[in-house]
């Protein structure tokens, strides 16, 4: 009787660990938002949250932690446990353009972060004013050539997806196109449809209504291939720049050190929710695409993308302080 009882409380504790490490989550996880709410980051958190919990049995809570362009957002995951109840949405921002625009960063992207993979993936666009006369990116560039200096374009803050997108353009056609920095799409865009800056990066959704009055012309999109949402338009890839790709592409990521199981288990129920239609239909109202990538894609998208990042940043010298 004695042994009978010593082999099963063996066996219980031997199974004991395995059977915990399987529970997972086991209270509700938290999905940073380094943004402010309303923008797309937040939107793609609120949307793939509820179907999450939904496979994983644990409530999705999205907390914002917006300012300096996600730092402190970033900050808090990588201070928080690894054990992947708390996650962030993340973009290059985070990842490639802040080591390549800031002296010290309280993280490392390739040392403190364990990809989860791609939730969602944006284009943006090339936008010019109507006075502007170009009907596409071939007659942009001649006739920034033959005027240097002449042309402006506004973007969201130096050291945005919408300055360096500008500044890789520039740089990989000659152009000398003078940048003009706001705070933020909501002074940006507003400039550009009163003709205060001569062009814009901008995404579809936030010009849609003025691209259909003619008050602005969209000639191209940031991303290797065309959107879905404007087939029509053709990317600046396709003017002999192959690499050109700069994509609005929002990711989850939990702190380095996460078990991978848990990681795993995260990338499939996210899969699951952007496979959903109504998840896909929701998205597609704010000009995103679904991906559900893997952990391994996202940690080649960040090592490619920093690379990117700062090679746009050293050609334009660009710097936050």
């Amino acid at each position: 009787m004695i042994l009978r009882t010593l082999m099963l409380l063996a066996a219980a504790a031997l199974t004991c660990p395995a059977a915990h490490a399987q529970e997972f989550p086991s209270r509700p996880v938290k999905i940073i938002v380094p943004y402010a709410p309303g923008g797309a980051s937040d939107v793609v958190a609120r949307v793939i949250g509820p179907p999450m919990a939904e496979t994983l049995g644990q409530q999705f809570i999205v907390e914002n932690r917006p300012g300096a362009g996600g730092i402190p957002g970033f900050e808090a995951l990588v201070k928080s446990p690894a054990d992947g109840h708390t996650l962030i949405i993340g973009d290059a921002g985070q990842w490639a353009m802040n080591p390549a625009l800031y002296a010290k960063l309280p993280y490392d992207p390739l040392r403190d972060l364990a990809p989860v993979g791609v939730a969602t993936t944006l284009s943006l666009f090339l936008v010019v004013h109507e006075s502007v006369p170009a009907k596409g990116i071939e007659e942009l560039i001649s006739l920034a050539k033959s005027k240097p200096g002449f042309f402006n374009y506004g973007s969201s803050g130096t050291g945005t997806v919408h300055h360096l997108t500008m500044e890789a353009f520039k740089a990989a056609f000659g152009l000398d196109i003078v940048h003009v920095p706001y705070k933020g799409t909501g002074q940006s865009t507003p400039a550009l449809l009163s003709g205060q800056v001569s062009m814009t990066i901008a995404a579809l959704t936030s010009i849609a209504p003025h691209v259909k009055s003619g008050k602005v012309r969209v000639l191209a999109a940031n991303t290797k291939k065309r959107s879905p949402f404007a087939p029509e338009v053709p990317s600046i890839a396709e003017f002999g720049v192959a690499d050109f790709d700069f994509p609005g592409d929002l990711a989850l990521l939990a702190p380095a050190g996460t078990p991978r199981s848990h990681i795993d288990k995260l990338a499939e129920a996210m899969a699951q929710a952007l496979r959903r239609p109504e998840v896909v239909q929701r998205l597609a109202n704010f000009g995103m695409e679904p991906v559900g990538g893997k952990p391994e894609e996202l940690a080649a998208k960040i090592r490619e993308e920093m690379q990117r990042y700062a090679r746009v940043v050293k050609t334009a010298g660009a710097k936050v302080e």
